[in-house]
């Protein structure tokens, strides 16, 4: 089965649970409507499914052969590619004086879902290019943005992000890439860099490079990195493509998933230095990259999304078609051995419902960090503009986590509905557990998503951007109750009891920061598992309270919502006391870990 954009699920969480049409009345998006925004997510959806999804299977099997240098992407990919640029889809919330189109962020968070629900491995390499697209229009100087911007906005050339080296994973600090001051402004970079997400392919004529290197006079750690523009070709001075730049791709990796997308080792400086040009000021390049991979977090998160979203629709259709055994209590049929399908049976039920809830909770979690950085971009008051920027930091290591976390069981699950057959990659749903599987480890691992969380985020403003989520929760959990809805059973209690879990772990964390750092740094990650379910929960009320004003779907809303409540919010009381109790458990096993 292939993948179909789900263009219902999408358009009303994006308007009801992450708030976007609140934006859209107060005016955030001047003259876009709701029309616009409905035209838009029909056409991605459309190239999602026709154009992009039929490439997944053919990418994964072929993968991205390497030859002198040369990479071979996929039959047919080249030309996805073109017809993507062709479309203008890289520009979609790029600059407009620079070819883009300026869409709100969250509308191209919707998309981005869509793209990577249709095939991982193509859209990776556009969402790299948007991430770089931010940091040169962030960071960069005037004649670095007249000179490369519009190409990597158009799409006509894509930008790579290139961190990590084999001492320097996720800490970035120990890089030892090398940039020496030339005579005429440049730099000159050697080094190597490891799993760079197309580093090389032949979709583009050029290719840009966004990459961290320490000047010989740089002080050590973080505050001695710089960030360099080197692409692939140096230009002429009419802005044509001149000379091959002193870097090449020396190998492609063999992985275990996203087959289609070649993942390079670089060279930078086999003739003497590849020639890059600063984006900000020296020594400042984690700022800089910062811009550019917290715009990738909230993407890899979507890429979970859309995986998920994938998995739980091959699921479905195959419980729905296969049929074995009978359903307890069912009559028999007109024929001796009459057979249910799977999906009446109530274990499967289960894990069908775990998957599209899961799904569902992390694509509005996505799409409302999404809103909190239109809102930060585009607010005219300073102090909502703070407050936005915030809440969208708050939010973006856990749409990261949590999204790529329930895209690994989501994808699990997929291959259990499937029995014997998810474990044959002729079905795919073992292609989609697979590709699943980097989005947790790449830009940023999840438990680094959930230290940065906690240490970083929680302090945030003192305190108050937690605050201030935590009230927003309690607020819907008041309307829920108020309503008294049946089909909602002990929904009210049960996402009101993970709520107050929230606030009491999340004070517990602010006490201990200071005077027990390594207790709360243990507790991180359970706690980035009790904000998302939390937080997960109450936006799938949010939509299920707006499904039964407006009497759209009412009923398969609460029906999710209700079940996330009985099977996940309930959670939240144990992982609160996971997050309390489990320092000494964990830093004083020493004799378990020591054979």
């Amino acid at each position: 089965m292939t993948y179909k954009a789900p263009l219902a699920d999408i358009a009303f969480a994006l308007k009801h649970g992450a708030s976007f049409a609140s934006a859209i009345e107060q005016g955030l998006f001047g003259e876009l409507t709701m029309d616009d925004v409905d035209a838009v997510l029909a056409e991605a959806g459309r190239f999602a499914d026709q154009v992009i999804a039929p490439l997944n299977r053919d990418g994964d099997k072929f993968g991205t052969p390497f030859k002198d240098g040369v990479v071979t992407t996929a039959p047919g990919w080249k030309q996805a590619y073109k017809a993507w640029q062709t479309g203008g889809w890289n520009g979609l919330a790029g600059p407009v004086d620079f070819g883009g189109q300026a869409l709100p962020q969250a509308v191209a968070a919707a998309c981005t879902e869509m793209w990577h629900g249709a095939s991982m491995a193509f859209a990776v390499g556009p969402l790299l290019t948007m991430a770089a697209i931010d940091a040169l229009n962030d960071h960069g100087s005037a004649e670095l943005k007249k000179t490369y911007l519009e190409k990597l906005v158009t799409g006509e050339w894509t930008g790579t992000m290139q961190l990590t080296e084999p001492q320097a994973g996720s800490d970035v600090g120990a890089l030892r890439t090398r940039a020496e001051r030339a005579p005429d402004g440049t730099y000159r970079l050697t080094g190597q860099k490891i799993f760079i997400t197309y580093g090389e392919h032949d979709l583009t004529d050029n290719i840009i490079h966004f990459v961290l290197a320490r000047l010989p006079d740089a002080p050590p750690g973080t505050r001695g990195i710089s960030l360099f523009l080197v692409p692939k070709f140096l230009l002429k001075p009419d802005g044509s493509l001149g000379e091959r730049n002193d870097v090449r791709a020396h190998s492609v990796e063999h992985k275990l998933g996203i087959h289609g997308s070649p993942t390079c080792t670089m060279i930078f400086g086999d003739k003497g230095g590849a020639t890059g040009y600063l984006i900000g000021r020296e020594n400042a390049g984690m700022a800089c990259m910062f811009t550019m991979m917290n715009r990738a977090r909230l993407g890899v998160g979507l890429q979970g999304v859309g995986i998920a979203e994938r998995a739980t629709q091959q699921a479905l259709a195959y419980a729905r078609d296969r049929q074995q055994g009978r359903v307890v209590g069912r009559e028999p049929g007109t024929k001796a051995g009459d057979m249910s399908p799977i999906i009446e049976h109530p274990d499967v039920r289960r894990m069908l419902l775990t998957m599209r809830a899961l799904t569902q909770a992390a694509r509005t979690i996505c799409y409302a960090t999404a809103i909190a950085l239109d809102f930060a971009e585009r607010s005219k008051d300073d102090a909502a503009r703070q407050a936005a920027e915030q809440r969208a930091s708050l939010l973006t290591p856990v749409a990261k986590a949590f999204s790529t976390d329930i895209a690994n069981e989501v994808t699990s699950l997929g291959v259990q509905v499937h029995g014997g057959m998810g474990f044959i990659e002729e079905t795919g749903a073992a292609q989609h557990f697979r590709d699943a599987r980097i989005a947790a480890i790449y830009e940023g691992t999840n438990g680094i998503q959930a230290i940065d969380l906690v240490t970083r985020k929680l302090p945030l403003a003192n305190g108050d951007a937690i605050a201030a989520h935590i009230e927003e929760l309690r607020g819907v959990v008041k309307e829920l109750g108020a309503r008294n809805e049946p089909g909602f059973g002990w929904t009210p209690v049960r996402l009101g009891d993970a709520v107050e879990s929230l606030a009491r772990a999340t004070d517990w964390l602010l006490a201990r920061l200071d005077k027990e750092p390594e207790a709360a740094l243990v507790g991180a990650t359970p706690y980035l598992r009790l904000f998302a379910l939390a937080t997960g929960g109450v936006f799938l009320a949010k939509e299920a309270l707006a499904a039964l004003r407006l009497g759209a779907d009412a009923a398969a809303r609460v029906a999710v919502t209700r079940f996330f409540a009985e099977n996940f919010a309930v959670q939240a009381g144990a992982i609160e006391r996971t997050v309390v109790e489990c320092a000494e458990g964990v830093m004083g096993a020493d004799a378990a870990l020591s054979s």
